[in-house]
C-alpha cells in the first residue's frame, strides 16, 4: 500500500483506494501526490495542451466491479492548478452472487482551481448490486465540468435490467452548501424502470453538471443539441436548465455513445466560457 492511504473497510474482492492531489507549480499543472493501494493507478499526466492543464486517465486494471469489491478515489486540487480525469473505457458492474460493489469518488478543488471529470460510462449488468457515490466540493470560485453516464444491462446483447439494484447519488457542494443532489434508486423490475416518470424503459441515462456556468451558455447548448435531435431513436430526451450555481444537463434514450455525443458537444462549448480554453478531446474517447 502506498503511503496517505487510509486502510478500506474489511470485505471480500478486491479493495482498491487511489488518492492523488494536483499542483501549480509555475506555469504547470503537476501530480504531486499519486498513493494507490489496490489495483487502481493512473497513466502518466498527459499534456496535450500545454502546461497548464494537466490529463490523467484512472486505470482499473481487473477491468471489471463484482459484488464485495470496494473502489475509493480521492481527488484534492491545489489553488491555481487544472486538471482533466478520464477513462481509457466504460466501466463495468458485473452480476453479484448477493454482496454489494462500492464505488465511491471525493472530488475537492480549491479556489481558482477547474476540474473537469469527464469518465466513460458505467455499464451496469443485470444482476448486479452497485453503490455508487461522486462528491464534488468547491472552495470559493472554484471552476468544475463533469458528467455521469449510466447503462443498465446491455442492450447491444439483448440483456435488459431485469433483477439487480444500482444506487446513485452525485453531489456538488460550493462552500459547504449544496448546488445539486441526485438521489438514484433503481431496482430490477421496480415501476422506475419503465414508468413515465421513470426511466420510461430506457437503459442509459446521465447527468451532466457545470458549476459557474455564464449567461447564455443554456441557449448555446440547446442550440447544440438540435441537430442530433432531429434524427434522435424512439424515446430519446434531452435538456439541460440553469439552477443557482449549477447548470444540469440530463440525457434518457438507448445509447450511452448517444448520452457521450451530447454531453462532449455541451462541454465543447463551456469549456471556453468558463476558461477561455478551446476544447481537448481525450483520445481515449475515439477509442
Amino acid at each position: 500500500m502506498s503511503p496517505g492511504v487510509a486502510p478500506l473497510s474489511a470485505a471480500s474482492g478486491w479493495q482498491a483506494a487511489l488518492d492523488l492531489a494536483f499542483q501549480r507549480r509555475d506555469r504547470r499543472t503537476v501530480l504531486a501526490r499519486c498513493a494507490h493501494r489496490g489495483p487502481l493507478r493512473v497513466q502518466r499526466p498527459f499534456y496535450p495542451e500545454g502546461d497548464r492543464v494537466c490529463h490523467v486517465a484512472l486505470l482499473h486494471p481487473p477491468g471489471g466491479v463484482v459484488g464485495g469489491d470496494e473502489l475509493r478515489i480521492d481527488a484534492l486540487l491545489d489553488s491555481d492548478s487544472h486538471a482533466l480525469i478520464t477513462t481509457p473505457s466504460a466501466g463495468k458492474f458485473y452480476r453479484s452472487a448477493g454482496s454489494w460493489a462500492r464505488q465511491t469518488q471525493r472530488l475537492s478543488v480549491a479556489a481558482g482551481a477547474a476540474l473537469e471529470w469527464l469518465p466513460q460510462e458505467n455499464i451496469v449488468y443485470d444482476g448486479a448490486r452497485v453503490r455508487a457515490l461522486t462528491r464534488v466540493e468547491l472552495h470559493g470560485d472554484a471552476g468544475f465540468i463533469g458528467w455521469d453516464i449510466v447503462c443498465l444491462g446491455r442492450p447491444a446483447a439483448g440483456e435488459r435490467f431485469q433483477v439487480g439494484d444500482y444506487r446513485q447519488d452525485f453531489e456538488l457542494w460550493r462552500d459547504g452548501e449544496p448546488l445539486y443532489l441526485e438521489r438514484g434508486r433503481y431496482g430490477g423490475g421496480d415501476p422506475i424502470m419503465n414508468a413515465a416518470w421513470g426511466l420510461q424503459g430506457q437503459p442509459a441515462f446521465a447527468t451532466l453538471l457545470c458549476a459557474g456556468a455564464p449567461p447564455g451558455a443554456v441557449e448555446a447548448i440547446r442550440t447544440a443539441w438540435h441537430a442530433p435531435q432531429a434524427c434522435s431513436p424512439a424515446g430519446e430526451r434531452v435538456a439541460v436548465s440553469q439552477l443557482d450555481g449549477a447548470l444540469i444537463g440530463r440525457y434518457l434514450g438507448p445509447s450511452v455513445a448517444r448520452a457521450r455525443h451530447f454531453f462532449i458537444l455541451a462541454w465543447s462549448l463551456l469549456r471556453p466560457m468558463l476558461w477561455q480554453r478551446p476544447p481537448c478531446p481525450s483520445r481515449f474517447w475515439a477509442t
